[in-house]
Formats: structure tokens, sequence, C-alpha cells
């Protein structure tokens, strides 16, 4: 609960806003995250934010500028949403991992 927190608190600083529904996914990818080696509590977040605000910028250039919505033009809230979605991509990389590749036991 408190790491949720604290990645509100990021996403406010860098001035990014997080959807309420977003949370309930962000906290799945740290307790599954926490399953894992070399957990880090706050600087596992903080790279969870950079993932989520790099897949954000992803979706929004998708849609606008590939897919052409509202003729390619976007809303700085556009800009700055952070959806379920972002974080779902960091869920399914732990869930599709391939086990026999890790480096980390």
């Amino acid at each position: 609960d408190e790491l949720v927190k604290i990645a509100g608190v990021m996403a406010g600083e860098l001035e990014y806003d997080i959807a309420p529904e977003a949370y309930t996914v962000f906290q799945h990818y740290i307790e599954k995250r926490m399953e894992l080696p070399y957990f880090s509590n706050a600087r596992t977040v903080r790279n969870a934010m950079d993932r989520a605000r790099m897949n954000s910028a992803i979706r929004t250039f998708e849609k606008y500028a590939i897919q052409g919505e509202n003729g390619g033009v976007c809303t700085v809230q556009d800009l700055k949403a952070i959806t379920p979605a972002d974080f779902q991509v960091l869920v399914d990389d732990i869930d599709n991992a391939d086990v026999d590749k890790r480096i980390f036991s």
C-alpha cells in the first residue's frame, strides 16, 4: 500500500496523472514483482513508473499519430495520463517471462 502511494507521489512530481483504476493493476504488479529476486522497494517503484510513462507515450503516439484519432491532435491530459493498460504491460512481462532464460534464480 505504501509503495502504491509512492507511485502516486512520483507521478504527481513528474506531472502525470494515474487513473484511479490503474492503481489496482499497479498493486498487482508490485505483488508479483515482490516474488522475484532483487526487489528494492522505492527503486522498483521508480523503474515501474519509468516504464509506465514510456508505455503511456507509446500508447498516445500510436493512438493519435499512427491511428490519427481526433485528427492526430491530443490534449495535455492525454499526454499526462497513465492508464491501467500502461501498468498491465509490466504484469504481462512477468506472467509471460521465460523462466529458463532468467538471469537470476
